[in-house]
């Protein structure tokens, strides 16, 4: 798709005021006086852009700035009072549209289109116009590099590195090139460059070192609200113990996933819902999946997305699929989905839009972005998103079994430099029957202090004593989770 062109048609199509929501000014500077500077001599406009700090410039010949029309009332009273066609560039001017004196004065411009086309182009990140000027508008959307064009970016930022450092040739491992090439999509003109110079000029290669740092700035340049939070090692997780009937159904679609698009016969896999007790490694599964499809991983607050302001939680929540798509291959992890979905008062209204808006995402989406979803409790999950369907499957992660139990006792007493053949598992395991993963670390942790206190080394009767004066939430909200597990069991695949 040539975006130029495509500008190139809107500009022609005599609107008055012309939107572009972008954050590569340069570009569009670039393209739209190139558009110009090519017309022919009788089509030729000239062409001028604004700025609150010059004030207005002719760019299609040098002149100098006027700054005596920097303020955006004096030089909207100077286009309108121009008797002479021509394109006027607008940038950032989306502040001043509260200005009812502006709006009015921009009123006054488009009417008068007909006996003088001046065309205004506003170019911001984002330009919300008055209703009462949405009918004078057009909206002109920049189109992303290609993979071609993204080569092109690289290699061209390649030959200015050995540009200035003679006899110097830039080293690239092809495999390497590739994968930087495909990580660069979804970034605009200016950011592709921004970041193929961080690899390159790094060390004057390109290797695949470069590939997660390239991941993590891209990242932060997408993520401006915060609300989610990345993860690009996420093998080290492939190895967690238990999760059997998990592991085995991703390994099962791990291929398609990572070739999606390539095979006819077999579905894109979507992804999972998890749900289970508090505590008992559902935010381990959701790491586990990353770890198991070799993908980086993405957190998503639900909650985190409501704003205050009308329109901006449904914002916040395009924003960060959007980000997600651009970001993809990756996993998606929906923390605790009910708290985001469930009916949330005043807010019913914007959490229904909010659900249509994700399971519609969820249903067209044709990025490799899997989704997993987590949830404690089921009964605020609305009954659109457990439908069979929604996704692949739904998983339930039951309260640890005296072999995992077990397992876990064994990685916690490690990562606080404990032996664990100095302990007895086995009793370690029966004594906390009916403890999740999280309540086990809990009983090393206090069982450590009390052994400090005690100026003693910890041992399996220090540990075995602070189970017993813990109440698991198996026995404080046993109703609960007896009903949880009821309803998991005809419902649900469990994890192990």
């Amino acid at each position: 798709m040539d975006s130029q062109r495509d500008l190139e048609l809107v500009l022609q199509s005599r609107t008055p005021i012309v939107i572009i929501e972008t954050r590569d000014e340069s570009r569009v500077l670039e393209m739209i006086t190139s558009i110009t500077v090519g017309r022919t001599k009788g089509d030729y406009l000239p062409l001028f852009r604004w700025t609150v700090t010059d004030g207005l410039q002719r760019l299609d010949i040098s002149l100098e700035p006027q700054m005596h029309n920097s303020d955006p009332d004096d030089v909207l009273r100077h286009i309108r009072a121009v008797t002479k066609a021509g394109v006027y560039i607008l940038l950032d001017f989306h502040p001043y549209l509260e200005n009812p004196v502006n709006v009015r004065l921009l009123k006054d411009i488009c009417i008068r289109y007909e006996r003088v086309s001046r065309q205004l182009i506003m170019v911001s990140h984002r330009v919300e116009l008055p209703t009462e000027l949405e009918s004078f508008c057009a909206r002109f959307e920049m189109t992303l590099p290609s993979a071609r064009e993204r080569g092109d970016i690289v290699k061209r930022v390649s030959a200015e590195y050995a540009d200035q450092h003679p006899g110097t040739v830039v080293q690239f491992d092809p495999k390497a090139y590739g994968m930087l090439v495909q990580n660069l999509a979804g970034l605009t003109h200016g950011a592709t460059e921004q970041l193929a110079r961080n690899a390159i000029y790094n060390d004057g290669a390109i290797s695949s070192s470069d590939l997660p740092g390239v991941m993590q700035a891209k990242y932060d340049l997408l993520n401006k609200a915060g609300i989610l939070h990345f993860e690009y090692d996420t093998a080290k997780f492939s190895d967690i113990g238990g999760l059997k009937k998990l592991k085995q159904w991703l390994s099962h679609r791990k291929t398609a996933f990572r070739t999606s698009g390539s095979n006819d016969v077999l579905d894109t896999p979507k992804g999972v819902l998890l749900i289970g007790v508090q505590g008992c490694g559902k935010s381990l599964a959701a790491k586990a999946t990353a770890g198991i499809l070799g993908v980086p991983i993405l957190r998503l607050d639900f909650s985190a997305i409501y704003d205050k302001y009308h329109g901006e939680t449904e914002r916040n929540l395009r924003e960060s699929l959007s980000t997600a798509d651009i970001m993809a291959p990756c996993v998606l992890w929906i923390d605790e989905i009910e708290k985001g979905l469930a009916g949330r008062g005043g807010e019913t209204g914007t959490t229904q839009r909010i659900l249509g808006n994700f399971l519609t995402w969820m249903a067209e989406k044709n990025s490799k972005v899997f989704v997993v979803a987590t949830a404690n409790d089921i009964t605020s999950l609305p009954p659109e998103l457990v439908r069979k369907g929604r996704f692949d499957e739904i998983f339930f992660v039951d309260l640890p079994r005296s072999g995992v139990r077990k397992s876990i006792f064994g990685i916690h007493l490690a990562k606080r430099r404990q032996d664990a053949d100095n302990f007895d598992l086995d009793k370690l395991a029966i004594a906390t029957r009916g403890f999740s993963g999280a309540e086990i670390e809990q009983v090393i942790v206090s069982a450590l202090y009390a052994a400090q206190a005690q100026q003693k080394s910890l041992t399996t009767e220090h540990i075995v004593a602070e189970s017993q004066r813990t109440r698991p939430l198996s026995v404080v909200m046993k109703e609960r989770i007896v009903a949880l597990r009821s309803w998991a069991s005809e419902r649900t695949v469990p994890c192990d």
